[in-house]
């Protein structure tokens, strides 16, 4: 065996490697950073990977949440939980404040997931971030495998897909102008099952609506939606209780739940190793609006 076979990396450790990279290019080349966190699984990741790109000093940027008022309670908790344990300064943006002050009005469909962009964008400007983190990942949807690691966008926050810049040998371009700033994804190269993977390597805990457990859902559009204060069924829908997990987590109104009985970090690798549709896919009624809806909504500056 040869000194090059003993350095070879395995798949999640060149995966690992890259992320970091990305991370502390970014530490070293904008001013005001922040990392996007909800509490979901690619958010987690990515704030695990930040700790380990400083470590041992503490992560140089804090963390945003937009919130939409009808998350689900136990991720918002793990948030909260989370950030306090790492003494991170956490930023949150209200939908609900939005509405309240008639800034948004409430969908037809009840869904606030679409409603995020405008409380971003407010708290990107107001905060002066030139550089945002976000958890997206290409394999996810069709527009997110458009997306460069370094994602420009203009000064009203929008992103268009004819203007992306070459990332040739891993070089990033982070140059913008007074008014523009960054998006920049991490892990845009992992898969599904390649968080879950790293999950189970590295032991990191998430909110337990990600593993199996009973809850009473409803079935409407082909999604088991969990009945809760944002999300009741309409006539002719049964309520039903069913163990289920989430394999993403959002809206509570436009994110549904999987049947199954992985209970265990290891129980869910096996699961998504044998799944061929992706989690946004099965799982999230927001991009299923159109055949484009992800990308209109990214170029009014979504995620």
């Amino acid at each position: 065996m040869t000194d090059t076979d003993t350095r070879r990396l395995t798949q999640l450790q060149w995966l690992e490697s890259e992320a970091i990279h990305i991370i502390r290019e970014v530490g070293a080349e904008f001013e005001r950073p922040v990392l996007l966190f909800s509490g979901g699984k690619d958010s987690v990741v990515m704030l695990h990977l930040a700790v380990k790109a400083f470590w041992p000093a503490p992560v140089p940027f804090g963390v945003l949440h937009v919130d939409t008022g009808h998350n689900f309670p136990e991720v918002l908790a793990f948030r909260d939980a989370t950030v306090e344990r790492l003494g991170i300064r956490l930023e949150v943006a209200s939908v609900q404040d939005y509405i309240d002050d008639g800034r948004l009005r409430e969908r037809a469909d009840g869904t606030r997931n679409p409603l995020q962009t405008q409380p971003l964008l407010d708290a990107i400007a107001g905060h002066r971030f030139d550089a945002v983190f976000g958890g997206g990942r290409r394999d996810e949807e069709k527009a997110r495998a458009k997306e460069r690691v370094f994602s420009l966008r203009d000064e009203f926050g929008q992103w268009d897909p004819r203007n992306q810049r070459p990332e040739l040998w891993n070089l990033y371009n982070g140059r913008h102008r007074p008014g523009e700033h960054v998006r920049v994804f991490p892990l845009s190269n992992w898969t599904e099952l390649d968080v879950w993977q790293y999950i189970a390597q590295e032991k990191i805990e998430l909110p337990g609506l990600y593993y199996a457990h009973e809850r009473e859902v409803f079935e409407r559009d082909g999604m088991l939606l969990a009945v809760g204060e944002h999300s009741q069924p309409r006539d002719g829908e049964t309520v039903e209780r069913r163990q289920v997990r989430y394999r993403t987590v959002g809206d509570m109104s436009c994110t549904g739940a999987v049947e199954s009985d992985a209970v265990t970090v290891a129980d869910v690798v096996t699961e998504v190793a044998a799944t061929r549709v992706t989690e946004r896919g099965a799982t999230r009624a927001d991009d299923r609006m159109s055949e484009a809806a992800m990308e209109d909504r990214k170029k009014e500056g979504y995620f």
